[in-house]
């Protein structure tokens, strides 16, 4: 009876893993439409309110400056797709790694950036909150 509890327990882990992988992927695919929307609201309602972002060239960004950043009307962004997508859980520390491919116009003049990321979600009473973004450009 004790073996089958355990297992039982082992199962209900796997599905909770499961599907809090699943909640970080819609999270995390809804704060990529949010930017691309220039939604301030959905942007901000997944950030802590200590959120930093260490951008490709180290500069560092608070949670108004990034927002602000993202708003700027000379700023547009291209929908995009990331790729080699993973979560990775520690209790309630979250990393969220990929590679993207983005596109878009800064005053008018086309970009193409690629870079990989990582994201820091934590998970509060509030639910899961982006705490930090690291960015690393890659060649191409």
């Amino acid at each position: 009876m004790a073996t089958a509890f355990t297992l039982l327990q082992g199962c209900a882990s796997t599905s909770n893993y499961a599907a809090t992988i699943a909640e970080l992927k819609v999270i995390s695919d809804r704060w990529d439409e949010a930017i691309v929307r220039k939604d301030r609201r959905a942007i901000e309602e997944n950030m802590a309110n200590d959120f930093r972002q260490i951008d490709g060239s180290g500069n560092v960004e608070t949670k108004a400056s990034f927002v602000e950043d993202l708003m700027s009307v000379d700023l547009q962004i291209n929908p995009y797709i990331v790729e080699d997508f993973e979560v990775r859980l520690y209790g309630n520390v979250a990393l969220l790694s990929g590679r993207t491919k983005m596109s878009g116009q800064y005053r008018g003049k086309p970009f193409n950036s690629h870079y990989r990321y990582i994201d820091v979600y934590v998970r509060d009473a509030q639910g899961w909150k982006i705490v930090s973004v690291q960015i690393t450009k890659l060649p191409g």
